[in-house]
């Protein structure tokens, strides 16, 4: 159970391998022993994730997990939940692609299509069921400003992470009920693995910003939060701007 000050006992991390899940799990690790399981396909990238977790002091274990793979998503639900409740769930997979490749290569479409959504989907569909049978728990759903509007530059991506978006905050509205929470977190681009070699965009945070930001954001219940900050007006300015002057932007 997450304590009175918000610390978890257990953590899920969707997306073993990470960069901001690993982060955000190593910032409730900083304030109280946390017991994680990491999801993701078995890879020299998963094993040094579990030593990296273990030498911050926590208790880690693996699940064997394919995002594209969704029919055995309530099966990697189950082995994850097999040692008891599971109080933070971090949804942190998903794909970038080059820009302009994707939408012009119908297998790598669909590829980033699966994985950002359909799969998003399945695994969180999943995760309800666990959540509402053990009466509690907490996601923390790792979207992108790119889905708030979405631009030509982008547009596959930006509209993969739209679905996402909008899943996961009606998911946050149907779990209540339930006892259960999910915050959405939309970050502009973050210096991780996926985003190596791209050029710095306005406002590009680290994976320990991001981190701070989700784990304060889940402790005080919020539903959706801007990463970093500054992105809520910005965004909030773009979404209303005409599509015949938003098209001449420089995104």
């Amino acid at each position: 159970m997450i304590d009175a000050v918000g610390n978890p006992q257990t953590l899920l991390l969707l997306g073993g391998t990470s960069d901001i899940g690993l982060a955000i799990a190593e910032k409730y690790l900083a304030e109280h022993p946390l017991r994680v399981v990491l999801a993701a396909r078995q890879t020299p990238r998963l094993q040094a994730a579990v030593q990296r977790l273990k030498d911050k002091g926590a208790e880690v274990s693996t699940v064997e997990f394919d995002a594209k793979d969704t029919g055995s998503h309530p099966g990697v639900l189950d082995r994850a939940f097999a040692d008891g409740d599971i109080d933070v769930t971090v949804v942190a997979f998903g794909l970038l692609g080059d820009a302009e490749e994707v939408w012009q290569d119908h297998a790598k479409a669909v590829e980033l299509a699966t994985v950002n959504y359909t799969a998003a989907v399945s695994a969180g569909v999943a995760l309800s069921e666990k959540l509402k049978k053990q009466g509690h728990g907490q996601i923390i759903a790792l979207s992108s400003v790119a889905g708030e509007r979405v631009r030509r530059s982008n547009f596959l991506y930006g509209s993969t992470k739209a679905g996402f978006d909008g899943f996961y905050l009606g998911l946050g509205e149907a779990l209540a009920p339930f006892g259960g929470q999910v915050t959405v977190v939309r970050s502009g681009q973050v210096k991780t693995k996926m985003t190596e070699g791209m050029k710095d965009a306005p406002l590009t945070s680290t994976a320990e910003q991001v981190a701070e930001i989700s784990v304060d954001a889940a402790r005080k219940g919020k539903e959706l939060v801007w990463s970093p900050p500054p992105f809520r007006l910005v965004m909030s300015v773009l979404r209303h701007v005409p599509r015949k002057i938003f098209r001449k932007l420089p995104l």
